[in-house]
């Protein structure tokens, strides 16, 4: 958790990334020529003006302007800060993500790290415990677990005494604390106090132990299940600073050390539904943590796979539970994603029903799982007489507001045309009298991406700056043509000190690449400008002839540099987002000044 992220850590993540790996395990991509193309994610389109530049490491949409590298879609599309989306592509890579200036700085990070190695220590504690305990390695060995998979999803066992945890781990203040806060022991309140010592108790005691671990395989948090007769069954930590249940998945990290390429998911309810479907060599099946699917974990999820498979009771309780993840599922049904609902027979789970008929004949039901669409059109139609005009009525009015929450696209024009078939009228009729044909409002963007289409070109003197700055971004091999940036700074323009420090930067290393390049200037109020310009339609030229190109373009900027380049700024910025009070002052002032 401590300090900065080192830059070079940055430049080998993105050498290591390929960004059409990334943004096509969340939309669907295809190949256009020298790029790739799709419908934006970032606002409602049918016709694809989404670019994907694989040899740059870049994307541009020229519908809404929003671009960059696979960073910053990481943190547009799936709305991560920046250290979470490093995070994110780091553990595709296999890589610690490692940070500058030793502890760190803050103490709410020094905290966490605490914390961190608190969670680590204890998982230990009780692995130790399980080896040493006959009742609890005899209970996992009757609900057919062996050793290999208890050590693979490090199951353990928490001792029945009361403050075995505390002993071990909170003898002083500070670790009393630090146990409180992980959620590992529970402080007795006044009621209790009135028949027992007062002080503290573990949370967990006879119980064998399932340790959650995130997405770098630090564990955050423990679910405990009851070895015999108790309530409640299963018992999770309580929501800490390291453990929120409603983002976390059980599973998932084993999942992501398992396989290369995931296919799908397959979520369950239990933490054992996950350990035994693993043994039998489905190790696709993660769980949520007591507590229903909620957006967050779909966002997870469509990070890592395009399939979903729900697997519920076939119950009462399992198809309530089945529609509630439905409606969750419904803002994220679009092209490229599956999402699936698989209802158990009467009385088995995922663990008794895999023990029972082995891997084939599970994964056989999985392929028979029914589609969101076919799920929803089923569940309206229930107790329904569809013969009858006021029944498929009814049923058009059932589905209207669940068919708004879909995002529109392909996916919602078929799902309206499956329940047309069903209420026997012309899709694009019913599509018009659900309202469904209206478009969706587009995600809000940054405000200085929010301006239309390509970035323009302006007629004067800031066009050979602007198609210099990209020239080199775009092919940063060139810079070696330029022998004295200095020159370009010792103007004192704004502008061609930034060309400079550019140039400086690809002498040194001329290998980076444009996404590469784009990241070094992230924290610079420059990045924006700069990723536009790394998104500019440029002539195709080869490196002679870009080479030339450029020396060409120095001689006119070095002669333009001055009052008359301010203009050229000012209006520039004026035409695409306006200008402040103080620029327009200026810009007032250099116009009305004497030329030379």
């Amino acid at each position: 958790m401590a300090g900065r992220i080192p830059r070079a850590f940055i430049d080998d993540l993105l050498a290591r990334t390929d960004i059409i790996e990334v943004i096509g395990s969340r939309i669907p991509l295809k190949k256009a020529g020298r790029e790739w193309k799709a419908n934006c994610p970032f606002h409602g389109e049918k016709t694809p003006s989404f670019t994907v530049n694989q040899q740059k490491q870049f994307y541009h949409c020229f519908g809404c302007g929003v671009h960059g590298t696979a960073l910053s879609f990481l943190m547009e599309h799936d709305r991560l800060a920046f250290p979470e989306a490093v995070e994110d592509l780091a553990n595709r890579a296999g890589l610690e993500v490692p940070r500058e200036g030793g502890q760190a700085a803050d103490p709410r990070d020094r905290q966490l790290d605490d914390l961190y190695g608190l969670m680590t220590h204890v998982d230990q504690h009780f692995r130790d415990a399980l080896k040493e305990n006959d009742r609890a390695k005899d209970y996992l060995k009757q609900r057919g677990l062996v050793g290999e998979t208890a050590a693979r999803y490090h199951l353990g066992y928490a001792p029945a005494g009361w403050d075995m945890a505390l002993k071990k781990f909170g003898a002083t203040d500070a670790g009393r604390q630090a146990l409180l806060t992980a959620g590992l022991i529970i402080e007795r309140n006044a009621e209790q106090e009135k028949s027992s010592s007062p002080g503290f108790y573990d949370r967990f005691r006879d119980r064998i132990m399932f340790p959650i671990r995130d997405s770098r395989g630090r564990v955050v948090g423990f679910g405990g299940r009851v070895l015999d007769q108790g309530e409640p069954k299963y018992l999770n930590s309580p929501e800490t600073p390291l453990f929120h249940k409603g983002r976390e998945l059980y599973g998932l990290f084993e999942v992501r050390q398992e396989l290369r390429h995931i296919e799908r998911l397959l979520v369950v309810e239990g933490y054992m539904d996950v350990v035994r479907l693993s043994q039998a060599e489905i190790h696709y099946a993660v769980a949520t943590l007591g507590t229903a699917t909620t957006p967050d974990h779909l966002n997870r999820i469509f990070r890592v796979t395009s399939e979903v498979v729900f697997a519920f009771d076939g119950d009462r309780a399992g198809r309530q539970a089945a529609w509630r993840a439905l409606e969750t599922c419904l803002p994220f049904a679009k092209e490229g994603r599956q999402l699936k609902f698989l209802f158990l027979p009467d009385g088995h789970d995922p663990d008794t029903l895999v023990a029972l008929e082995g891997k084939e004949a599970f994964e056989r039901r999985l392929e028979g799982s029914l589609p969101l669409s076919e799920y929803l059109v089923k569940q309206l139609s229930t107790d329904i007489n569809l013969a009858s005009i006021d029944g498929r009525a009814r049923l058009a009015e059932l589905a209207k507001p669940l068919i708004a929450r879909v995002p529109e696209g392909i996916y919602r024009e078929l799902l309206v045309d499956r329940l047309a078939r069903e209420v026997r009228m012309p899709a694009p009729r019913l599509m018009s009298l659900l309202g469904a044909g209206e478009r969706a409002e587009p995600r809000s963007l940054p405000q200085s991406r929010n301006h239309s289409a390509r970035p323009r070109l302006s007629s004067g003197r800031g066009s050979v700056l602007k198609q210099t700055l990209a020239r080199l971004i775009q092919q940063p091999a060139v810079a070696r043509v330029i022998k004295d940036p200095e020159s370009l700074r010792l103007t004192g323009d704004r502008g061609l000190a930034v060309l400079a420090e550019l140039v400086d930067m690809l002498h040194v290393e001329p290998h980076l690449s444009s996404a590469q390049i784009i990241e070094r200037w992230r924290d610079r109020p420059e990045h924006d400008r700069l990723s536009e310009l790394a998104a500019l339609a440029l002539p195709d030229l080869d490196e002679a002839a870009a080479e030339r190109e450029l020396l060409g373009c120095i001689p006119s900027l070095l002669a333009g540099a001055g009052p008359e380049r301010r203009v050229d700024e000012l209006i520039e910025k004026a035409e695409l987002e306006g200008l402040t009070e103080e620029e327009k002052r200026e810009l007032v002032r250099l116009q009305s000044r004497p030329r030379t």
